[in-house]
């Protein structure tokens, strides 16, 4: 039988833990393995503290992705966790260890963007105020939101990941070398098209854009057709690896 081949780590968006993928081994062979990553603060490590600050997180990620780089690796990320796996290639990158052979950003603007079109720390908002924001977001469960002991379990959370997305500072580097997906959604009013074409000047490798039907949280609303899409790119990588 053959054995895993390529891991796929899945970094989640604000608020989100690793529990956005736990449906996604299913729409992959045993030979590509899912791998979610779990942030302090949440999921199965809920009672540890969040991490606000990106380089603790990123060193953190960096060294546990060291650990299990004894198979061919991708990353893929939603908005917040697109930046979070973007900053973790480059660290293993700076340290001369094994990259991933392809990176999928999703629903996140391009990094160098980030500083410019950050205008609101949704960190500090109150809790209703904060509340709509995620109930027009369209990603959070109606049954959370309407439910107040659930809510007061997730709004620290969100603050946390916020106040890590506003403590983000872009720097410009060398190029990734691995290839580059990018992919949103077609009514997403908080990342554009353009957003999202920013991103070709991060990788020295293989570029493609993708948009599918859906706001911001298209990778629920077309779960299926995302996981097709992700499931072309890595069969054949990994048939090439079986050959």
């Amino acid at each position: 039988m053959l054995g895993t081949t390529l891991r796929l780590f899945c970094f989640p968006y604000a608020g989100g833990s690793a529990a956005v993928f736990r449906n996604w081994q299913a729409y992959f062979p045993e030979s590509i393995s899912v791998c979610p990553v779990h942030f302090p603060g949440r999921g199965a490590r809920f009672q540890e503290l969040a991490i606000k600050e990106f380089p603790e997180l990123v060193n953190a990620i960096a060294d546990a992705v060291r650990a299990r780089s004894d198979v061919p690796f991708a990353f893929l990320g939603h908005s917040l966790g697109s930046l979070i796996a973007f900053e973790v290639i480059h660290r293993l990158q700076a340290r001369r260890l094994p990259l991933p052979v392809h990176f999928i950003a999703s629903g996140c603007i391009a990094p160098s963007l980030v500083e410019e079109l950050r205008r609101h720390r949704l960190s500090k908002l109150q809790d209703q105020d904060l509340t709509d924001k995620l109930r027009q977001l369209n990603g959070t469960p109606t049954e959370i939101l309407e439910h107040a002991d659930l809510l007061s379990l997730l709004l620290p959370i969100v603050r946390a990941d916020f106040a890590l997305y506003e403590s983000y500072r872009y720097q410009v580097r060398q190029p990734l070398d691995c290839e580059l997906t990018v992919i949103g959604g077609l009514n997403d009013k908080e990342v554009t098209r353009n957003h999202l074409v920013s991103w070709r000047q991060e990788t020295l490798r293989h570029f493609s854009l993708y948009q599918l039907p859906g706001d911001h949280f298209y990778i629920h609303q077309q779960e299926a057709t995302l996981l097709q899409l992700i499931r072309r790119k890595f069969l054949s990588y990994t048939h090439k690896v079986a050959c």
